[in-house]
């Protein structure tokens, strides 16, 4: 699957993908994820403005699955990686983090991070075979701590959650 840049007028697109892929939450108990608004168009263009923001397209370059990140403590933060439900299990995931990966090298950055639910399949045990290894308190940056405060202030830790890191 072919991987490009995210566009200005693809932004709407983004959010329709997030919500699609969020309502796979319904069905293991977590509606108020299902239920959460994506990002507005304002932040998801930051985003692309920032050159942060990526898709993987259809063979008529319609994005099906989008990545966006964050720079955080000397790495790439993966803020948000949405799969729409018609191309999952695919790895088209696994193909973003890759193509963030590549960019981080080339780009001399020691890794990549994430925070994500540990209990959900396609959450913690999806990016552990993805190469993410789940940090301990100790392993925590100032940013990362921060990432998760704001987590926790809005809602998130109601589900057990955690933090990993790629090393590159």
């Amino acid at each position: 699957m072919a991987m490009r840049a995210v566009r200005p007028d693809e932004l709407t697109v983004l959010q329709d993908i997030e919500r699609a892929a969020g309502r796979c939450f319904r069905g293991i108990g977590m509606p108020e994820i299902a239920d959460d608004e994506p990002l507005t168009t304002g932040e998801l263009a930051r985003y692309q403005r920032a050159r942060l923001a990526w898709v993987a397209v259809d063979g008529v370059d319609a994005p099906v699955a989008y990545l966006i990140a964050d720079r955080v403590d000397g790495n790439l933060h993966v803020e948000q990686v949405s799969i729409h439900p018609d191309h999952a299990r695919r790895g088209v995931g696994r193909s973003l983090l890759d193509h963030l990966a590549g960019l981080a090298v080339r780009e001399e950055v020691p890794a990549l991070t994430l925070t994500t639910f540990t209990e959900v399949p396609w959450n913690a045990p999806y990016y552990a075979r993805c190469g993410f290894r789940l940090l301990d308190d100790a392993g925590l940056t100032p940013g990362l701590r921060e990432i998760r405060a704001q987590e926790a202030a809005h809602g998130l830790d109601r589900w057990p959650r955690a933090c990993m890191r790629r090393d590159l």
